[in-house]
């Protein structure tokens, strides 16, 4: 399979080229030439699979041509440890909880398995090290570098904004050490998504280092994320409940609603996506009316989607080939403010038992308002809540308990490097590593 650049001014990759690079070389996102179509057999009987049989399925598809089968499959096999389960919230509303992970959210399986890929193609390039940059408004940096820790011939560099992630997302990755260097940035997550695009259109630095990205720009990263929306459409036919089936993805760089529409391309039958925003509402307004603004993200307590410039629009907008009406007839938008975020979170667990964090919160009520007669609806439910234990505790008034997994990383010492804003200091940093 060759990858092609959303910009369309570079060479064609291979897969192998497109997770080392993780950028195309005119700095466009890689897409796969040809997204295949899975058979009729597979969904006849893909209530039978187990998750971990359904993403082998998925990933031959994607990955098929390039990775000996074996291999493949043990990395699947390897990545998928945990479940993901579908869990009845209403009598037509589910959550699809991608908290069960190692780092307790979804972005563990992108994360673990593009460490897996990258780790297989290293070993063929005997002596070369490669350096990760990730820029993280919350879970990206935790899942990243639990997925990488101790990757012989790799080192992370987890970028993050200063006093702009939750207290135990931030212990997720600053106490891990070995391979794992978290830099403390003056500055909002763009701010870090720009020193990180930077980096890689630096030639002096490219000849320093080799470098690559584990964002969701990263083939590798972004299409493992397609395994589970198979997999709840497996359980949902389980329970007869997948007719009329409606996904929702909390979206901040939209990585993860892209997998999902890859997935409804393969086949998956999935009627329509709503993709539900926070406050920084650049792809609600774009559905609305048409035209693209992007703008500096504004602070949220649905922190992981503080994102004023999705780089995984450029994809949608390739999928569809710029045709807003074909977007627009696949995907609806949503968007709330923090206010009414409280608001849903307080009201869900009172009213059915169920506690949301921040980003699923946002989900679970544009389904509540936007499922139409005879649809059954599926919000992703992308963290644990006591990841945000202080906005959930106000909010519920209520003790949240922690788990064991996030016990363990607060018990860690923190260690970050601050770093200001500017390209010119990081790079000077880059160029003495």
């Amino acid at each position: 399979m060759k990858y092609y650049s959303t910009n369309g001014r570079a060479d064609r990759a291979t897969l192998h080229e497109a997770v080392v690079k993780g950028l195309a070389g005119d700095k466009g996102l890689f897409m796969p030439e040809v997204i295949h179509h899975l058979p009729a057999g597979f969904f006849d009987e893909i209530q039978d699979l187990s998750f971990q049989e359904v993403a082998y399925r998925v990933a031959d598809a994607f990955f098929g041509e390039d990775v000996p089968a074996e291999t493949l499959k043990q990395i699947v096999y390897d990545t998928l440890s945990f479940d993901c389960p579908v869990v009845k919230v209403t009598e037509s509303i589910y959550s699809l909880e991608l908290f069960h992970g190692p780092t307790l959210a979804f972005k563990d399986v992108g994360a673990r398995f593009m460490a897996r890929l990258l780790g297989y193609f290293i070993k063929q390039e005997e002596g070369n090290r490669v350096n990760v940059l990730v820029a993280t408004s919350g879970d990206t940096g935790s899942a990243v570098a639990n997925g990488f820790l101790g990757v012989e011939g790799i080192h992370v560099y987890v970028l993050y904004p200063k006093g702009k992630v939750s207290a135990i997302q931030e212990c997720q990755f600053t106490t891990l050490g070995k391979n794992i260097t978290a830099l403390e940035v003056d500055g909002v997550f763009d701010d870090c998504q720009a020193l990180v695009k930077n980096a890689f259109m630096d030639a002096e630095l490219n000849r320093h280092m080799k470098l690559t990205s584990a964002n969701s720009i990263n083939v590798a990263r972004f299409l493992p994320q397609a395994f589970y929306y198979f997999y709840a459409y497996a359980q949902m036919k389980k329970m007869g409940k997948a007719d009329q089936l409606v996904v929702c993805v909390p979206s901040g760089n939209f990585g993860n609603i892209t997998a999902g529409l890859f997935g409804k391309v393969m086949g998956l039958p999935v009627k329509r996506f709503i993709a539900a925003n926070n406050a920084n509402d650049i792809f609600y307004n774009y559905l609305r009316t048409g035209e693209y603004n992007p703008r500096a993200s504004v602070q949220t307590i649905a922190n992981a989607m503080d994102v004023g410039d999705p780089s995984n629009f450029a994809r949608i907008y390739d999928l569809y080939k710029g045709d807003h009406a074909a977007v627009s007839a696949e995907i609806s938008g949503a968007a709330y403010t923090d206010e009414q975020i409280v608001e849903t979170v307080k009201d869900c667990y009172e009213k059915n038992g169920y506690l949301l964090d921040p980003h699923g919160a946002c989900g679970y009520r544009a389904l509540c308002e936007g499922l139409h007669e005879g649809e059954c609806g599926v919000f992703l439910e992308t963290a644990h809540p006591a990841k945000f234990q202080s906005t959930v505790e106000d909010i519920i008034q209520r003790p949240v308990e922690i788990p064991a997994k996030l016990s363990a990383f607060m018990q860690g010492e923190k260690k970050s490097i601050p770093m200001s804003k500017d390209f010119v200091d990081f790079k000077a940093y880059l160029m003495k590593e």
